[in-house]
């Protein structure tokens, strides 16, 4: 939000004594209040007609801005096949992305994109230099502009997205901004559909309303060589031997429920250890040396441990993989978007909203929506199929990630 970006100190405030008239939070009672007449203020100025696609002239497109600014990893991740629709729709055009901050990297040498515009979040992470670098990158005056609205709609998308100049302005006619009577910022609006689709689907819905289109729906984060050269040295250092089944096991998740207990983690460590041969390289977040350290205490050998990275390093080192085992979190997208397989286990959340796209990547869902109610035995069987799977495609097992990765250079 562009109120939480600029301004995070309008933070919950209230009077020293409590008072049923005067004591409120700002944030909670002042802020939402302040916004609706903002948006209704704003919808009353921006008289912007609706076109179809048949009225919309696209052959002047040059300049193809994409607004995707919201927060989770896995849902930016999610949306990376529009480049490629994008592309296949613009061939000519010059792409670029505006992402926060700590996305920008999963951008960097995506060959369908030619410029990252970069937000960043809260107002003490600005300098001048940043401010001013995007506002040229705006100012350039972009011919289309798409706001991926699926997941949530901010005000601040929607101004970000007017800033631009952008003579059409694309986006979904669901989630109207409140207050307002529809979402008077595009002139373009892809209708919703009621139906239950995936989230890459939903993506793809706004821009095949103007016809892009792309076959491949698979997620994609580009890793270069020199990248992942730096990650096989560290694994080696870490006590990676390349001729062993190397599996891959991150722990973590930021949402508890969402976390698969180390214990059967640790169960199935040893299933894959004792009857498979594999080498265990572990992997955990920030902030989460806890169950790692739980994790080592369970099993009966040692693993490979890899302390936390940034994002393309914690990709590159998934390359060297031959599959990966996780929650349902944002790592679960970053092994996918590099190509490599894996088994992830589920629990509140559908997985065929959310789960990435592709054979190589299997969903064991919990009963009940609960990751406890997934066995290690289970989740051994889908790792099993899988690596069956690789070797009938004629792939050897320590093979596997570096070959999905160079299909996904071509």
């Amino acid at each position: 939000m562009l109120f939480s970006s600029f301004f995070p100190s309008l933070g919950h405030y209230s009077c020293r004594r409590p008072s049923r008239i005067t004591c409120f939070h700002l944030k909670e009672d002042v802020v939402p209040v302040v916004k609706d007449i903002l948006i209704r203020a704003l919808e009353s100025m921006i008289h912007r007609s609706v076109l179809t696609p048949e009225e919309a002239d696209f052959s002047a497109v040059r300049s193809v801005l994409v607004i995707r600014q919201h927060d989770m990893l896995g849902d930016f991740l999610l949306a990376t096949p529009v480049f490629r629709a994008l592309r296949n729709r613009f061939p000519g055009a010059r792409i670029g992305v505006l992402v926060r901050d700590y996305f920008a990297d999963t951008v960097a040498g995506n060959p369908f994109v030619d410029e990252i515009l970069v937000l960043q979040k809260g107002s003490r992470r600005w300098n001048p230099r940043q401010m001013m670098t995007l506002l040229q990158q705006l100012h350039k005056r972009w011919d289309l502009t798409v706001v991926l609205n699926t997941v949530s709609h901010s005000l601040s998308s929607d101004l970000l997205a007017e800033l631009s100049g952008g003579r059409l302005l694309l986006g979904s006619a669901h989630r109207v901004l409140p207050g307002a009577s529809r979402n008077f910022f595009y002139n373009l609006l892809a209708p919703y559909s009621t139906t239950t689709v995936h989230q890459t689907e939903r993506n793809l819905d706004i821009v095949r309303y103007i016809g892009a289109q792309t076959g491949d729906l698979t997620e994609c984060m580009y890793v270069q060589d020199a990248e992942r050269r730096d990650a096989l040295e560290t694994l080696r250092q870490c006590g990676m031997r390349e001729e062993m089944l190397r599996i891959a096991l991150h722990v973590g998740a930021g949402k508890v429920a969402n976390r698969w207990p180390v214990a059967r983690f640790a169960q199935l460590a040893q299933l894959l250890h004792d009857r498979l041969g594999a080498q265990i390289i572990l992997f955990w977040g920030p902030n989460e040396t806890n169950l790692a350290e739980e994790f080592c205490r369970l099993i009966t050998f040692v693993p490979v441990k890899v302390n936390p990275a940034d994002l393309r390093h914690l990709a590159a080192c998934f390359t060297q993989c031959s599959l990966l085992v996780c929650n349902d979190t944002g790592v679960m997208h970053v092994c996918a978007a590099v190509g490599v397989p894996l088994v992830a286990v589920f629990g509140p959340t559908p997985p065929d909203q959310w789960k990435p796209i592709g054979d190589s990547f299997v969903a064991v869902l919990g009963a009940g929506g609960s990751v406890h109610g997934v066995e290690a035995d289970s989740v051994f069987a889908r790792v099993a199929t899988l690596l069956l799977q690789s070797r009938l495609n004629g792939n050897s097992p320590a093979m596997v990630s570096s070959s999905n990765q160079r299909r996904s250079q071509v």
